[in-house]
């Protein structure tokens, strides 16, 4: 998986749009962070994951979810790309936090038909 393939299924859901955040790619719902590519052009820094969920998270897949010192102390949990499938990447959870009632009522309404 890509930061590009990240992006094609994430800019089908309402409210997602293309931005920039440290000088890298990143998604954008309602101008705040949905997710950014990493400086390494490998890693997806996924934010809002509790910091305990992310302990899990990198015990259980090591090879997928990890974190480094700098994102310690923060709700931040990385993936690598090379190495993760779409189905890992692709939680609606955090979309859901930041899209608007209405977005998520319409995306709901077309999925569900």
């Amino acid at each position: 998986m890509t930061f590009d393939d990240v992006r094609k299924f994430a800019l089908t859901w309402p409210e997602v749009e293309d931005g920039t955040s440290y000088g890298t790619p990143a998604l954008k719902v309602r101008k705040k962070m949905l997710a950014r590519l990493k400086e390494d052009g490998d890693s997806l820094v996924m934010p809002d994951v509790p910091v305990d969920e992310r302990a899990m998270l990198v015990e259980s897949q090591p090879k997928i979810f990890y974190f480094t010192d700098h994102y310690a102390d923060y709700p931040i949990v990385l993936i690598r790309l090379s190495k993760a499938k779409r189905a890992i990447v692709e939680s609606r959870r955090r979309w859901r936090a930041l899209a608007s009632k209405a977005a998520r009522a319409d995306y709901d309404a077309r999925v569900s038909a």
